[in-house]
């Protein structure tokens, strides 16, 4: 599976606590093998956001992201759940 990286992902990623960066790597690592690990809590996005999908990185962090096709996914945020556009 290949992963892009939006520009505003790799800000908000740097602008993370060390802690949360680490563990957001694990937590790409599953996605890597398995989008919908039930340890990720992957779903779709309603609202504003309803052409996204978000999982957790922990309880207040997640990742918004959406599908290009079968094998490519574009990451366009992380933090917490105030992200909005």
């Amino acid at each position: 599976m290949k992963i892009f990286y939006r520009s505003r992902f790799k800000r908000e990623f740097k602008k993370l606590p060390k802690k949360i960066q680490d563990l957001a790597e694990e937590k790409i690592e599953i996605f890597r093998k398995n989008p919908f690990d039930s340890r990720l809590d992957t779903h779709k996005l309603h609202g504003l956001l309803k052409t996204f999908w978000a999982f957790s990185v922990d309880y207040k962090n997640r990742i918004i992201f959406d599908f290009c096709d079968k094998y490519t996914i574009r990451f366009y945020s992380i933090g917490d759940h105030d992200i909005y556009w």
